[in-house]
């Protein structure tokens, strides 16, 4: 898509590096960063010089059909997506911010064309195994860091969605394992399936791990965060 005057240039970081030639940046970002439980899921975007895909902004400013339909959009569109994923293994283990960079430097790792530059929605990753730049607010500013922002959340929504089906109780197809009131409420009630962070605070409940399932209603507000 063609940038028209008098509107705002989505591409405008992009376009700094493709007119230097450098043809492949990849945009990359994270969800499931605060969550209880889940994994932390990372995505890497490469769209083609000029490529723009409407309605692509920070996943949290669209609704889930909206960031579904998009997120196939940008699947069809882009040169290169890629998914990455860290464990609750894994983030019990090493921590969040190490789990995170795992889980960027696999998506990078899968991207079919590999980058000719990185860049990172929020701060630099320590851990990355890239170089990169970090953009405070890249998924409002950096399209194809928005891009990477909704390819990832559909991903991790879909995962968590089908582990409601599993573990029911705790309402995870609404609020994605982020800890909304009832989730904790859940927990307290049921327990910790293995799927919850046993670091992020949950050891405080002096709950062993179990699980009994159980209706409950969550808010739905939690699902965009």
């Amino acid at each position: 898509m063609s940038h028209s005057a008098g509107t705002p240039d989505l591409l405008n970081y992009e376009r700094r590096f493709w007119h230097r030639g450098v043809a492949h940046v990849a945009g990359v970002d994270e969800v499931g960063r605060g969550p209880l439980a889940g994994p932390v899921v990372a995505a890497a975007v490469i769209l083609a010089e000029g490529e723009e895909v409407n309605g692509a902004t920070d996943s949290k400013a669209l609704t889930p059909s909206d960031r579904r339909e998009i997120a196939a959009e940008i699947h069809g569109r882009a040169v290169s997506v890629a998914l990455g994923a860290a464990s609750v293994r894994e983030i019990d283990r090493f921590n969040i911010l190490c789990a995170t960079a795992r889980a960027m430097t696999r998506a990078l790792d899968r991207l079919a064309v590999q980058p000719d530059h990185v860049v990172v929605d929020g701060l630099p990753v320590r851990d990355l195994a890239r170089e990169h730049d970090a953009v405070i607010g890249g998924d409002g500013l950096v399209h194809s860091v928005a891009c990477a922002s909704i390819v990832a959340k559909v991903c991790r929504d879909r995962l968590m969605t089908r582990l409601a089906r599993r573990y029911p109780g705790y309402g995870w197809e609404q609020n994605m394992g982020y800890g909304t009131r009832r989730h904790r409420e859940a927990v307290q009630e049921l327990g910790l399936t293995p799927h919850h962070r046993t670091t992020f605070g949950l050891l405080q409940l002096e709950l062993p791990l179990g699980y009994a399932g159980r209706a409950a209603d969550v808010p739905p507000d939690a699902a965009a965060r």
